[in-house]
């Protein structure tokens, strides 16, 4: 494994552990076993590093969200969901302000949002167990956009208030009954 990739496993590692603001440049240096001069050789800055380090991480999901379900069972993936909110609070929170400075950052922002369109398309491959090149782009702008809405505001509510923060078989009975509010479709 040559430095970049060293670099990269301990960003992802100190992203779950410290989280980003609280990862310095000597931590992931450290946790690499490189020079804090590699980061800046292979990356240009911290930021970059970690960045890419969440952005991989989310993409490759299962350190991120824990092993898929089998199928198509929404109350196992929001079981899984759920119990990933807790299990990597750090990281989680680390996706949350990496959205914030993405505000004040044009280029993070262009990354957030081929993010989230890569987000809304493993959402809907979750929810209907269809690979992503089968999904119709309808399916991955309605059902993977929801989805998507769904677990980003479940998860503020577990990082925040855990305690009242709904179960599984609470946000499945809170869609069923939203979905009796539902107009007929035109």
């Amino acid at each position: 494994m040559g430095n970049r990739e060293k670099l990269l496993e301990a960003a992802r590692q100190c992203l779950f552990e410290k989280g980003y603001e609280r990862t310095t440049v000597r931590d992931l240096a450290s946790a690499a076993g490189v020079s804090m001069a590699a980061i800046g050789y292979h990356f240009g800055s911290k930021e970059a590093l970690l960045n890419q380090a969440l952005f991989e991480a989310l993409d490759s999901g299962e350190q991120a969200f824990g092993p898929p379900a089998d199928g198509t069972d929404l109350g196992a993936l929001w079981r899984r969901l759920i119990e990933a909110f807790s299990a990597n609070r750090t990281f989680w929170i680390a996706n949350l302000e990496t959205v914030l400075r993405a505000q004040r950052d044009p280029d993070l922002r262009e990354q957030m949002a081929a993010g989230l369109r890569q987000g809304r398309s493993g959402m809907a491959r979750e929810v209907t167990a269809t690979a992503e090149t089968e999904l119709s782009e309808d399916t991955i702008r309605t059902l993977g956009s929801v989805q998507l809405a769904l677990v980003s505001g479940l998860m503020m509510q577990h990082l925040t208030d855990p305690e009242s923060a709904p179960t599984a078989d609470e946000v499945l009975a809170g869609l069923r009954a939203l979905a009796a509010y539902l107009p007929d479709e035109t």
